[in-house]
């Protein structure tokens, strides 16, 4: 049986998109909304809301982002949500080993030899 699309894409977010949301977060805090706003712009690296609050929840559980409450001038206080050190060092950590591994994936797939 071959696979979907959206099967290889769940596959791939899987490792990848918890990183994104770190690397969304450089620049300073952001409420969650608009973190998957700014990633689902093309619904590649995110389909819909649906996997982001649950994947903050972890990421803040592994101390990788810290939240705090802001008050909300159109409607109740809003969760935002800011990168730790250890946060930090763990996108980091992902920027080193993501050029090369995918380096090595174009490379297998013929795409790197354009």
């Amino acid at each position: 049986m071959v696979p979907s699309e959206e099967g290889i894409l769940t596959n791939l977010r899987r490792g990848a998109l918890e990183y994104c949301v770190l690397a969304s977060l450089r620049g300073g805090a952001s409420y969650g909304r608009d973190i998957a706003r700014q990633l689902s712009t093309d619904g590649v690296l995110m389909s819909g809301e649906g996997t982001l609050y649950p994947l903050l929840a972890r990421l803040r559980k592994s101390g990788l982002v810290e939240t705090h409450w802001q008050e909300s001038a159109s409607g109740p206080p809003r969760r935002y949500y800011a990168l730790t050190g250890e946060g930090e060092r763990a996108l980091e950590v992902f920027i080193r080993v993501w050029s090369p591994f995918r380096s090595a994936v174009d490379s297998s797939l013929g795409e790197g030899e354009q």
